[in-house]
């Protein structure tokens, strides 16, 4: 499948602004620090508080999408598609990690409801390119509004390591394999970015 790492900011307005180098081993701490196993039970809470925090981070967006007779296989689509405009058929299959079969059926819908516009790529005319229509970019955005402000409400009741250290624990929970890739795509801001300069959800960079 395609590769998804975004071309060269020279070349591609969806290139991500200067993302950090926020790896797993990088982090102060990590580098010769061998911490003790931890017991059964706190790891077993810890799946569960997964579960309970991925619950209610999709509940209020599975509400939004119920409405319109979709699913989170749906938010998805619109999401990666929103934040990436011009995104191949084989990239998005490449990033969501399912079927051909299971994506079509989620673009067919998308696309005959007027969400998702499709356009043949400008140097491969076989290849497909995704755009969300101005309908697909305002339930796109509606339903980041939700997410983002849930998370920037558990940032502050985390306290002012809370960010850092949920970055940090996000990107361990991400296999190896894939971990350069997911950073170049999700454009995280320099430590040093103005806040005025990280991506609104629904601007797809452009």
């Amino acid at each position: 499948m395609a590769d998804v790492s975004p071309p060269s900011a020279t070349n591609d307005p969806r290139a991500p602004r200067a993302a950090s180098a926020t790896h797993v081993q990088d982090v102060p701490g990590n580098a010769g620090d061998k911490p003790g196993p931890i017991d059964h039970d706190t790891l077993m809470a810890c799946v569960e508080l997964l579960f309970f925090a991925y619950r209610d981070f999709t509940g209020e967006p599975d509400a939004v999408l119920d409405q319109y007779g979709f699913g989170r296989a749906h938010h998805r689509v619109l999401h990666f598609i929103s934040r990436n405009p011009g995104l191949s058929v084989a990239e998005l299959l490449d990033i969501l990690k399912i079927t051909k079969q299971s994506l079509a059926r989620v673009l067919k819908q998308l696309v005959s409801e007027g969400f998702v516009t499709q356009r043949a790529g400008e140097q491969d005319r076989r290849e497909r390119r995704l755009y969300l229509t101005l309908k697909g970019s305002r339930l796109a955005e509606k339903l980041a509004a939700l997410q983002v402000q849930r998370i920037e409400t558990a940032f502050r009741k985390a306290g002012p390591d809370g960010e850092a250290a949920t970055r940090q624990f996000l990107f361990a929970m991400v296999a190896d394999g894939h971990r350069a890739k997911v950073e170049a795509l999700i454009r995280l801001p320099s430590p040093s970015a103005p806040r005025d300069e990280i991506l609104p959800p629904g601007s797809g960079g452009s």
